[in-house]
């Protein structure tokens, strides 16, 4: 019989992945760390974790896999104990967990909870793990459901809960049930995933243990449930949080319409709302308007811009008359006076758009 209480358990953290639909944000910082409602991404994930009872988590990294080491040390800040190991060369979401799992301390028949590194929850954690517990099984996978199921890997259950297949993505879902990107494994069978070779759960082991008859179990709930691998998505979940959507013991400060870090200016002439987060010793001018967006560090708004649902990069330019809506806008580069940028424009760090280079509509 499994028996764990949660302050003894242990989880691996997938960080791995490059992060390429978020370029150029992910250029030189990856997906895991960008600023998210105040905090590096992973601080939210960490935070709760911990609430939870985890006190020892393993990220599993490769891409710049220095730089989390760099951003939370040994842990201690966040009331853990952090551990790294690091794949030479990627392995796959099943390679990536075998690798981690040789810094575990804990028994065979553990519970190993597995977080991805993309992925805003506010499913019940200590729930899943103990439903997990209680049947004994061999990995309790969490699952929520979406509107378009097509774009994620489908995980239909028979009326015991137990998963009855697992279908990557296709065009004909069987179920708006999906994979949610989080695993209570238990540890003997990570223990069973080649060592050293590319394995994908989602395609290998997870349909693997289904056929051997094994239980794998899903674990659905209805709860607040995001995956922010797109531009979109990273605001809105940095918006969301801000907003109290979704509670996060890692905000740097109170819900509301905007979270101002510390040096940020926001004069009294600028309207900021709609769950905006203005960067340290960012500016935003009097007659600026900035919505749902992210502004990173040491950037500025001038008079008369307008920014919505957009990312501005650390020491970025908006200059007055320019309109950002659902945009990206690199470190260091200038947005000139009369630019229109709209629909997932993407502009590279460093970049100067001159003044009126690009519109949507005619030069008013």
């Amino acid at each position: 019989m499994m028996e764990t209480s949660l302050s003894e358990l242990e989880a691996i953290l997938l960080v791995g992945g490059q992060g390429t639909r978020l370029r150029p944000l992910t250029l030189g910082t990856p997906k895991p760390l960008l600023p998210t409602a105040g905090v590096p991404f992973l601080a939210h994930q960490l935070a709760r974790a911990r609430s939870f009872g985890v006190r020892r988590i393993v990220f599993a990294t490769s891409y710049r896999a220095e730089m989390f080491s760099e951003a939370f040390g040994d842990g201690s800040a966040f009331g853990l104990s952090l551990e790294y190991m690091t794949e030479e060369t990627p392995l796959g979401t099943g390679g990536a967990i075998r690798n981690a799992a040789d810094a575990l301390t804990c028994g065979p028949d553990a519970p190993v909870l597995v977080l991805n590194g993309d992925i805003l929850s506010g499913h019940d954690i200590g729930d899943q793990v103990a439903r997990h517990i209680a049947r004994q099984a061999a990995v309790t996978l969490h699952l929520t459901e979406v509107e378009d199921p097509s774009r994620f890997g489908c995980v239909p259950t028979d009326g015991d809960g137990r998963v009855t297949a697992f279908l990557e993505k296709t065009p004909n879902p069987v179920t708006n049930r999906i994979n949610a990107g989080c695993y209570v494994f238990t540890r003997s069978v990570i223990d069973t995933i080649p060592a050293g070779e590319v394995v994908s759960v989602e395609r290998e082991t997870f349909p693997g243990l289904i056929e051997d008859g094994a239980l794998v179990l899903g674990y659905a709930d209805a709860s607040y449930w995001l995956d922010v691998g797109t531009p979109a998505a990273f605001v809105q979940g940095s918006r969301d949080l801000v907003l109290g959507r979704l509670a996060s013991p890692a905000l740097p400060g109170p819900t509301g319409d905007l979270l101002a870090l510390p040096g940020a200016v926001v004069d009294a002439g600028a309207k900021v709302d709609g769950g905006s987060v203005v960067g340290a010793r960012a500016v935003v001018e009097a007659g600026a308007q900035v919505s749902g967006s992210v502004l990173g560090d040491d950037c500025v708004i001038r008079a008369g811009a307008s920014v919505t649902d957009s990312v501005v990069g650390i020491g970025a330019r908006v200059e007055p008359g320019a309109v950002l809506r659902d945009v990206v806008v690199g470190d260091g580069a200038v947005v000139g006076p009369g630019n229109e940028l709209l629909a997932g424009s993407r502009v590279w760090p460093g970049v100067v758009l001159p003044e009126c280079a690009i519109r949507f509509s005619s030069d008013r």
